[in-house]
């Protein structure tokens, strides 16, 4: 920073969450929404630090937004370390009903955050009515660094970051279409009877993970008349009757409308990672939320690999 310390008396410490927020939507805009002011307050807010720290913290463009600085990325790093400390000191001073409160984000798949965390989450908040929940349930990645969540559960692991992580679950996959299209195509009684039937699948070239693209190693040559980014989607024309899909167990196997073609010839295993911030893994509602989202997801291992139809919840 380009002025010493002597000159930090007038530095506003609230500023430094208008700050966080622009470094993370990169746009005052977005920042103004998530805390519930204007865009003129967020504006003149970081006016305000530049001001302070006598530096210039974003560069703004048209296409970009607002985009940190060098001097900026430096701040972000010690930003982000007096958020994390606040948040620890205000659980440790305050009673444990207080600290088991507060609001948490969770980032997910789209088709295991709709299908499994979702209703899971929904029992979480009737035991813990002061701990507030959002879930993302998205088919593309969610950045931690950018705070779009405090808990994220993914298909890979992170590969770098000031990140806990954990191996959450293993979860199958399998050949699942209608009795009505089955009843009305082509008998099906090994993989080479496959050829020719129509598949619904994901659009490769914009598939968010690597590890969605099972179709062409599991069923070389197979044509995917309908295809789409949203597993969800793929879900729903299955239900149509018109064509074969590739979906997880946690969500097929709760629809009886559905049947599985080719159980023991046609599976894959995946796995599901959840990780988050170091510095937030402490906070006692990340806890508790991580330690509910490992105890329902083991408990329901069957319902995972396929083995059962129905979901357990937490009792009590």
């Amino acid at each position: 920073m380009q002025k010493d310390l002597t000159s930090l008396g007038a530095l506003n410490w609230d500023d430094l969450k208008f700050f966080l927020e622009v470094a993370r939507t990169r746009k005052a805009s977005s920042a103004a929404k998530r805390l519930a002011v204007d865009y003129t307050t967020v504006s003149r807010r970081i006016s305000s630090l530049e001001g302070a720290l006598g530096t210039l913290l974003f560069e703004k463009s048209r296409t970009n937004g607002f985009v940190l600085t060098a001097e900026g990325q430096r701040l972000l790093g010690y930003a982000e370390s007096i958020e994390s400390t606040l948040h620890m000191a205000c659980e440790q001073v305050s009673g444990s009903g207080v600290a088991l409160s507060g609001h948490v984000r969770m980032g997910c798949t789209e088709g295991f955050g709709s299908f499994f965390v979702t209703p899971q989450l929904s029992h979480f908040v009737d035991a813990w009515p002061a701990i507030s929940v959002d879930i993302l349930p998205l088919p593309h990645f969610i950045s931690l660094s950018k705070r779009e969540a405090d808990i994220v559960i993914a298909l890979e692991r992170p590969e770098h970051g000031p990140y806990v992580c954990c191996k959450l679950c293993d979860y199958r996959l399998r050949l699942y279409a209608t009795q009505g299209y089955l009843d009305s195509h082509a008998p099906i009684h090994s993989v080479a009877d496959l050829a020719g039937h129509p598949f619904i699948s994901y659009v490769d070239d914009l598939a968010f993970s690597s590890e969605l693209l099972y179709l062409a190693n599991l069923i070389p040559n197979a044509q995917a008349h309908l295809r789409s980014t949203s597993v969800i989607a793929q879900y729903t024309a299955a239900l149509q009757g018109r064509g074969l899909a590739i979906l997880p167990c946690f969500l097929a196997a709760q629809d009886e409308r559905l049947v599985t073609v080719l159980p023991d010839e046609i599976e894959v295993t995946r796995q599901f990672w959840m990780y988050c911030r170091e510095d937030l893994r402490k906070l006692k509602r990340i806890t508790l939320l991580w330690d509910y989202i490992r105890g329902v997801t083991e408990a329901n291992a069957p319902l995972l690999m396929g083995e059962t139809r129905e979901m357990k919840f937490a009792q009590g």
